[in-house]
């Protein structure tokens, strides 16, 4: 049986195992020095004047609409192209999330247009995806938002190091979020980031994230504060310092990884060229280059085709997944419109893997599983 080639594998050397060790040998394991050392540099590293670290993405998400004061008959307008999360954190708040379609299979991105149609007089927000890592038109939904009086959220999950003509992922919206989970660009494990250049939005989330306490474990054992009190109804969404470590430690490397990443997406496009029976890559090369290119997606002729490339990937040991089944799909969001461009391009999708740690040799499997296939 061949070698098992995953979808994805975070990017770990002794420098990760040596700064988890020194927080361990400090005594001091949750939120504290390091993680306010990683929020200064990573709100540094995409453009932003204040970070705000949580326990993942789905607490930064929740933190941002929870700042913005939604609540129930409030309405956020999202993609559907996305993970849960993007719509679960919506509807932590009480507030609705509406499902907006993407541009087209080619530019899998929340429309424009699809959410000028859907703002209306409950909308309290707009909620943009970067999906795989290539930036949503920013400019087009900031028009929006300030026609509309209307708050602008980045959901930058998949995009640490992504930017577009109007500046870096992290610095284009009120509020931005990142996921560090053990399958992104930067992996802590768990964890997640919010950027903004709001100071009452950031004083806001770092009130919440700690149960809307005045003082922090951290603030006390400094002696910079000897008790404290809750004016807010807030969450526990502190991350620790192991996580703000390994934050630390990928995010010097991150440049080199996401060259990396562009690389052997280049190599796929390349190849697929070859085949070009197997479907096409969204985006285009010259968006390659300023993408975070978190995941590769391809996108078939076919369901069918699809299904079948992932029977014969799995047989061939080469892991491929789906990214994403539409949210507004689920039951736990029915009923709701349908959106045909979404739902075209989720039923025809297929994710390659990708990671900075690949081979050319690896790639070069991948596309001759596609030979195969399309013989």
């Amino acid at each position: 049986m061949s070698e098992q080639l995953p979808l994805s594998a975070p990017s770990f050397t002794e420098a990760e195992a040596q700064a988890v060790a020194d927080v361990v040998r400090s005594g001091w394991l949750t939120m504290g020095p390091r993680t306010a050392q990683f929020e200064q540099e990573f709100s540094q590293f995409v453009g932003s004047k204040h970070g705000v670290m949580a326990s993942s993405c789905t607490a930064a998400l929740h933190l941002a609409f929870a700042a913005l004061d939604l609540g129930p008959g409030d309405e956020v307008i999202v993609p559907s192209l996305t993970f849960v999360a993007t719509a679960n954190a919506v509807a932590y708040t009480g507030a609705t999330p509406v499902f907006a379609d993407i541009v087209s299979p080619e530019v899998p991105l929340i429309d424009p247009e699809a959410v000028r149609a859907l703002i209306g007089p409950r909308t309290k927000a707009i909620c943009a995806v970067h999906y795989a890592g290539y930036v949503a038109d920013m400019k087009a939904l900031r028009q929006l938002s300030d026609r509309y009086d209307l708050a602008l959220i980045e959901d930058a999950a998949h995009s640490p190091g992504a930017r577009s003509e109007e500046g870096p992922a992290g610095s284009l919206g009120d509020i931005s979020c990142f996921s560090f989970f053990s399958n992104k660009n930067l992996v802590t494990g768990e964890g997640g980031m919010c950027t903004s250049d709001d100071e009452e939005l950031v004083r806001r989330m770092r009130l919440l994230r700690a149960h809307g306490m005045t003082a922090t474990s951290w603030d006390r054992e400094r002696g910079h504060a000897s008790g404290y009190d809750v004016i807010e109804r807030g969450y526990n969404y502190r991350p620790s310092e192991l996580e703000a470590a390994l934050g630390l430690v990928q995010l010097g490397k991150l440049p080199a990884m996401l060259a990396r990443r562009r690389e052997l997406v280049g190599m796929y496009r390349a190849g697929l060229e070859r085949t070009p029976e197997a479907g096409f890559v969204p985006f285009t090369a010259a968006q390659d280059e300023m993408s975070s290119c978190h995941i590769m997606p391809l996108v078939t002729p076919s369901n069918e085709e699809r299904d079948r490339l992932r029977a014969a990937a799995a047989d061939a040991g080469i892991q491929t997944s789906v990214h994403y089944q539409p949210v507004h799909s689920f039951k736990v969001f029915q009923p709701q419109a349908p959106l045909p461009i979404t739902e075209d391009y989720a039923a025809r999708e297929v994710t390659l893997p990708l990671y900075p740690a690949m081979a050319d040799s690896d790639v070069d499997r991948v596309l001759q599983l596609f030979a195969m296939v399309n013989a």
